[in-house]
């Protein structure tokens, strides 16, 4: 009998309880073959869950409940599942009738028993005659302990179980393979340079999930097929979800931002995002070396991503706060009636810091000293190495996603170090290398050693801070900033008052 003839096309064994029994398709006319359908095939729902769902699309694997509409991925299995409300992989349907949940109910408990007969069987088998006699008992003591837990409450058939104490024989094979397994993915990794983040990405993990369903003998894409055919294919894919963006910024609206970066060939390139409720889409980028600098052709640049998303459809458009973008903003409020010009909050928080360096002395005198440290040390590599030593391989400088942060979080990387780089300046190596009796060297020296150089850090820590945590709220994906900013701000104000004891000439300026 073939596999079609006796699984359900969910993976359901038959049972005298409801499971489906394959029907035979009706011989065609001029021909006396007759053919055997699987359960869930097209054109055949013997399955007695069927009269309770409908296939998406003609997928057997994709059913739409017909009391709660929802669609659930498993196929006809789990769909008696939803509606007996086991839990089991899948939640449990409400609009269902008791009558209905009963039915399903008595269906898929009849499947389920089937391996309490299995743990019966194992429970029931000898072991002394296995040279793996001491597992085996192990499994039949598990099976046991599993049988007599489902006798004593039914409704615990379909709850998932904590096997772990239950060494079995495909157990112990499972273990040796899986290590083999994850070797072959870390020389993957290590081979190829792989960042060890993308071990994070569901991505990852479902391609696993996926080739772990295909079973021995799975053979992987080519490099013309990843290259040409599963790339067109991902490119029809990232088109429809655009278009499902789409519609739905006709029903909601949505936001135009730009980001705008230069890099190491001096060439500016703007991006253009479009956010909404459904989410944050990639539109394009452009190479604005060229235009960026005037406001006429920053304006006319961004009116024309309004007329390609649709201007019945923008509700505002986000860009930084500089002269010449402002500007652009304001020209395109005057043409376009319906939309708002936004500057950017992250922007903004930044040039305040810029503000902070540029224009109050302290700040502008200790950053610039800082900065000689760093400069120093890392431009050379045996100082790296003695600071390492120190510093127990802590770095002096933080990256942050904006440039004058970057100043503020090298500071407290300073001052966290301040005990580590005293020493280093006063240790013996320090003092038989070369770098001591240069007169750069003894420059860096005399300002790790001046206390009020570590007195000025404390203070423009003092002011920056409570800014830099709002930055990093505001320029974070996790949550929505916008309805905290006017609060936050106040508390930053308030931290930087309460950090200079209330004193007006101290907090004023900043």
């Amino acid at each position: 009998m073939s596999r079609e003839a006796s699984v359900g096309g969910s993976g359901e064994a038959s049972s005298n309880s409801g499971a489906a029994t394959p029907s035979v398709a009706s011989t065609t006319s001029g021909t006396s073959d007759s053919k055997r359908l699987a359960v869930n095939a097209p054109g055949n729902r013997s399955d007695p869950g069927w009269k309770h769902g409908i296939a998406v699309d003609e997928n057997p694997k994709k059913v739409q409940c017909k009391y709660c509409q929802k669609v659930i991925n498993g196929g006809i299995y789990r769909l008696k599942h939803h509606l007996a409300g086991t839990q089991k992989d899948v939640g449990a349907c409400k609009a269902v009738s008791d009558d209905v949940r009963k039915e399903m109910w008595k269906i898929v408990s009849s499947l389920q028993e089937n391996l309490i007969k299995r743990a019966k069987e194992i429970e029931g088998r000898s072991s002394d005659s296995s040279p793996l006699g001491q597992y085996e008992d192990e499994e039949v003591e598990g099976a046991k302990r599993q049988r007599q837990e489902i006798a004593k409450n039914p409704a615990d058939l379909f709850k998932k179980r904590d096997v772990s104490s239950q060494t079995t024989i495909n157990g112990i094979f499972k273990k040796n393979l899986r290590e083999e397994a994850c070797q072959g993915i870390v020389s993957f990794f290590y081979n190829n340079v792989i960042p060890f983040h993308v071990a994070k990405s569901d991505e990852f993990k479902k391609m696993l999930d996926l080739v772990a369903r295909h079973g021995i003998g799975f053979k992987p894409p080519s490099y013309h097929e990843i290259r040409v055919k599963y790339l067109k294919q991902q490119v029809d894919c990232t088109k429809e979800v655009i278009e499902q963006h789409k519609a739905f910024w006709k029903k909601m609206g949505c936001t135009i931002m730009t980001d705008g970066w230069t890099y190491k060939r001096r060439r500016t390139i703007l991006n253009f995002l479009v956010n909404s409720p459904m989410g944050t889409i990639f539109l394009k980028s452009i190479d604005a070396s060229d235009i960026s600098k005037t406001a006429d052709k920053i304006f006319k640049l961004m009116d024309e991503i309004v007329e390609e998303v649709g201007e019945e459809n923008v509700v505002q458009i986000v860009t930084d706060n500089a002269a010449n973008y402002k500007a652009a903003g304001e020209m395109l409020m005057g043409k376009r009636k319906r939309l708002y010009w936004t500057p950017c909050a992250a922007h903004c928080i930044d040039l305040m810091l810029e503000d902070f360096e540029k224009k109050i002395p302290i700040h502008k005198e200790t950053i610039a000293r800082g900065k000689k440290i760093t400069t120093y040390i890392y431009s050379r590599t045996a100082l790296i190495s003695l600071l390492h030593h120190f510093t127990k391989e802590k770095d002096l400088i933080r990256p942050a996603t904006t440039r004058f942060a970057t100043s503020y979080l090298t500071l407290g990387c300073l001052n966290d170090n301040k005990g580590a780089l005293i020493r280093m300046f006063t240790s013996k190596e320090w003092k038989s290398s070369q770098f001591a009796k240069t007169k750069d060297g003894k420059v860096i020296e005399n300002v790790v050693m001046d206390k009020d150089f570590w007195k000025s850090i404390i203070t423009c820590l003092r002011s920056a801070y409570p800014l830099i945590k709002v930055l990093r709220l505001v320029d974070s994906d996790e949550k929505p900033a916008m309805g905290f900013i006017y609060e936050e701000m106040d508390r930053a104000k308030e931290k930087i008052q309460a950090a200079f004891n209330g004193i007006k000439k101290s907090y004023l300026p900043l």
